[in-house]
């Protein structure tokens, strides 16, 4: 055989090899629920909120690739949370309300089994929301809580000592019972909050509320979608197809659309029990006061 012709052999066998080895890749690491960002054509990005809310960090930079994504047309965000951290809550709707006056994109929100309290107060900042007709949301109001070891400290015979500036400094230090001035001070501290929730739904669903919805979601309740719709807490009932279609007509996009659904790696077993308080993990939610112990704290949670 000649030389010329075994160099043929060998190159063709090389690109062969390279085109599985393309492809393969593109497989392996192509992102779940939809084609990439590289896709032709307008598509529909798709960013979640899932469990406790602690962060906005990943939503925060999710948001950031459709911003600079020019084929992303609409955006779908997708809750289950039953809520969670305050400021974090509040970050996520300025991030959505933020997103929107930027780039000038709608935003729709599709509610799952869950969009209560903080997932509710993120999802008023979107153009449109669509709830399941089972969907458990509502909840507009704060929480705090925490679990008073002091009888068993003095049972173990362990006595804590606290040296502190101020009469309030120490409130809710969970070995000794609460005063009835540091009620007073903490009930006060949740009806500013609760004022500020209850805020943010006005001007999120200005023209949409229904008379009286505010007064009888007044007492912290939680309500199905149906409920939602009639309190015009939400726009629709449907599921997460229909949030993508309402989404790309929104945008003058053809149907069905294509959905570009970027997710973060899996966390392993490390990260779960020890990323820092920024992240969902088992020590962060200790950090922060969530309701898996540690210190107090306020939640826009159910």
């Amino acid at each position: 055989m000649k030389r010329s012709t075994v160099a043929w052999a060998v190159a063709a066998v090389a690109f062969a090899f390279l085109v599985l080895l393309v492809g393969t890749a593109a497989l392996v690491f192509a992102p779940r629920g939809g084609v990439g960002p590289l896709g032709l054509g307008g598509r529909v990005g798709v960013v979640d909120v899932e469990g406790i809310i602690l962060s906005a960090d990943r939503f925060r930079e999710t948001l950031g690739k459709f911003r600079t994504a020019a084929n992303v047309k609409a955006v779908v965000v997708r809750i289950n949370s039953p809520g969670g951290g305050v400021a974090a809550s509040q970050e996520l709707n300025r991030e959505i309300a933020r997103f929107r006056k930027e780039t000038g994109k709608p935003v729709v929100v599709s509610m799952e089994s869950v969009a209560a309290s903080g997932g509710y107060y993120t999802a008023v900042a979107a153009d449109h929301i669509v709830a399941n007709q089972g969907t458990i949301t509502g909840s507009i109001g704060v929480i705090m809580q925490w679990m008073n070891y002091g009888d068993l400290l003095e049972w173990a015979k362990i006595r804590a000592v606290t040296i502190k500036s101020g009469a309030l400094k120490d409130s809710g230090n969970p070995t000794r019972p609460i005063t009835d001035d540091e009620r007073a001070y903490f009930e006060d501290l949740i009806k500013k909050l609760r004022a500020q929730f209850v805020e943010a739904v006005a001007d999120g669903r200005k023209g949409k509320l229904k008379a009286g919805a505010m007064d009888k979601m007044a007492d912290g309740r939680v309500v199905t979608g149906e409920e939602a719709l009639a309190l015009g807490l939400v726009d629709e009932i449907g599921d997460y197809r229909d949030a993508v279609d309402r989404a790309a007509r929104m945008a003058h996009m053809s149907l069905p659309a294509d959905v570009w659904h970027p997710r973060p790696m899996r966390p392993g077993l490390l990260e779960l029990l020890f990323g820092g308080p920024s992240e969902s993990s088992f020590a962060g939610r200790l950090l922060s006061g969530a309701p898996v112990g540690g210190g107090w704290n306020v939640f826009f949670l159910w």
